[in-house]
């Protein structure tokens, strides 16, 4: 044998041949890396897309990338009809026939995301909140400052930005539970308002910093933006910082009032870790329910999984 042809055979030797390939539904067997319940979670995804047309054989995360600070988890899925590409964050789903790259396909996918969300946004933009009266102010001092011209225009941003403070923590203390014995300042005290809500939404020790900081930040705007609304030698780099200084305890006050939500501490316990994701399961009786699992070491709170990863394990143990 010549040594061309024993090269050859020991390619052959060590390759699956080109006709036999590994079956999509043991692919997962081979994988260093699993994480079983956000896949189950993107198989009921695919499937449900899919309108029991088809079944999932495999399902692999192949990347997560993050675009602005963003994660978008990357799904390789295998079905017994087609292959696609599923992105998250929000989640949709591309078949790799018409998507063979997966860089252009994430490009695609954020686009397209993006435009969704700006839709969604201009579409709810009418609709009824809390915060309404205060964003139609925001917006109406925006608007105004890029039409003003003379000293009397960057006045009448002032104004509206004056209006909008004073609509915020109007809006934003119906949003708190105050003591019966609180003190309450009047309605135009943005500055004493100011003080009393944000004690009550960081109170403690532990949120020193984050209650001094948003004092001393409506506590310097207010005299800005009512300096603007007064004087004669109003201009347009005052009234942008003023805008600016607005959108932000806008935005801050925002935060402060989802921060039970953001700021969630609840632990594993099992290894302690806040990585907890939540997932739904139609198969939980009666009727589906929610549970959690731990993105570290894999606990979860579904009460049906213990006994079937003993099962699994078991199988593989006999199989090996």
């Amino acid at each position: 044998m010549s040594g061309k042809e024993e090269h050859n055979k020991l390619d052959s030797d060590c390759t699956f041949p080109p006709d036999h390939p590994l079956p999509a539904d043991q692919l997962g067997r081979y994988s260093a890396e699993r994480d079983f319940h956000a896949e189950r979670d993107i198989a009921d995804y695919v499937e449900g897309q899919a309108r029991g047309e088809e079944t999932v054989l495999n399902v692999e995360r192949v990347k997560t990338e993050y675009v602005m600070g963003a994660p978008y988890d990357i799904w390789d899925v295998h079905t017994d009809k087609d292959r696609w590409w599923v992105i998250n964050n929000p989640t949709n789903l591309y078949s790799q026939k018409h998507f063979p790259s997966l860089d252009y396909t994430l490009s695609f996918h954020i686009g397209l995301m993006m435009r969704v969300m700006s839709r969604s946004e201009r579409e709810t933009k009418d609709e009824s909140s809390p915060f309404s009266e205060v964003i139609r102010r925001q917006a109406q001092a925006a608007e105004r400052l890029e039409r003003a011209i003379e000293a009397v225009d960057f006045q009448a941003v002032g104004m509206q930005l004056r209006e909008c403070l004073i609509s915020l923590v109007s809006a934003a203390r119906r949003r708190v539970e105050l003591a019966d014995d609180t003190e309450r300042p009047k309605d135009a005290d943005v500055v004493g308002w100011n003080r009393v809500i944000v004690s009550k939404l960081c109170p403690g020790e532990k949120n020193n910093e984050l209650r001094g900081y948003m004092k001393a930040i409506v506590e310097k705007a207010w005299p800005l933006v009512n300096w603007l609304t007064h004087h004669r030698n109003a201009n347009k780099t005052a009234s942008l910082i003023a805008l600016d200084a607005v959108d932000a305890i806008m935005n801050h006050y925002l935060r402060l009032l989802s921060r039970e939500r953001e700021d969630r501490s609840d632990q594993c316990p099992r290894c302690a870790s806040r990585n907890l994701r939540t997932f739904f399961d139609i198969a939980i009786t009666p009727d589906g329910a929610y549970y959690e699992s731990c993105g570290v070491c894999g606990w979860d709170s579904h009460p049906g999984d213990s006994d079937e990863e003993d099962e699994a394990e078991a199988a593989e143990e006999s199989h090996d």
